[in-house]
């Protein structure tokens, strides 16, 4: 930084200080009177230690996810809101096309009683559904594990294996591919059948194709929002009868169109790449 460089910085920092301080005498003159907004300090993306999450463009996070240290997460992945995934005294790993949906929670382990090292690694296109605890667990491509799971340390959820919701799978448990575990603990179910080994894949597709409309959704300015609503409350009670009988025919607007894509009948499957 240069000597013109630090002197704005400096201007800068008197400008703040005035400003806080002009807020402050303000609040005391108020008195009982005075309104405060707390600063909300929820970072979505944070850095911890040295170690620095990384996340492909087309990642959706939601604003009130956590993604925390040690984290990579593949293209077209899907965080959703409340979920925290802390990667601090390991790794988390998240393939490509999978979804971690609300208030999910991945975290990691130093090391087992053994010594072994477990980070947490979760293949490409699986489901994991809302409120699920991932601890240091293994799950292959194309897994499905049901709300409300619970996966400890050690376990390896196998490619096309589903764990039923509300399953408490037991420490280094490995589920075979192409099985239903269910219970606490979770045992074995029943085989999946090629409608459900579908299903997995095109739940993966569903999210893929719904996280965009969510990124797109969040990204808009407080103008296209209020635009938007005066677009809703505009064509709310549209009536097509009586619009006929007057020959008025009246357009919805394309801001107002779902995108096709969110369609179950018009989503393209997902490719794992």
């Amino acid at each position: 930084m240069g000597t013109l460089g630090r002197a704005i910085f400096t201007v800068g920092k008197w400008i703040r200080g005035t400003g806080q301080a002009m807020d402050r005498l303000g609040s005391t003159i108020q008195g009982g009177l005075r309104v405060e907004e707390q600063l909300s300090r929820h970072r979505t993306v944070m850095n911890i230690f040295e170690k620095e999450p990384r996340i492909h463009r087309d990642v959706f996070v939601a604003p009130s996810a956590a993604v925390i240290g040690d984290v990579e997460i593949g293209h077209g992945s899907s965080i959703w809101y409340g979920s925290i995934l802390r990667g601090d005294v390991n790794s988390i790993h998240i393939g490509s096309g999978t979804n971690i949906q609300d208030n999910s929670l991945v975290h990691v382990s130093r090391a087992n009683i053994s010594g072994k090292v477990l980070p947490t690694i979760i293949g490409s296109n699986v489901t994991v559904g809302h409120s699920a605890v991932l601890h240091a667990c293994t799950i292959e491509d194309e897994a499905f594990v049901g709300m409300g799971a619970t996966l400890l340390d050690g376990v390896v959820v196998e490619k096309h294996s589903m764990v039923g919701a509300g399953s408490l799978v037991k420490q280094n448990t490995r589920i075979p591919s192409g099985e239903v575990w269910v219970g606490n603990p979770a045992k074995f179910l029943r085989k999946l059948t090629e409608e459900e080994i579908a299903f997995i894949a095109q739940s993966a597709t569903n999210y893929i194709n719904l996280a965009q409309v969510h990124a797109a959704e969040n990204a808009k300015s407080f103008d296209e929002i209020e635009l938007e609503k005066m677009l809703r409350k505009k064509y709310a009670h549209k009536d097509e009868e009586y619009d006929s009988m007057l020959g008025v025919v009246r357009e919805i607007p394309p801001e107002l169109i779902l995108p096709d894509n969110i369609l179950p009948h018009n989503a393209q499957k997902a490719v794992a790449r």
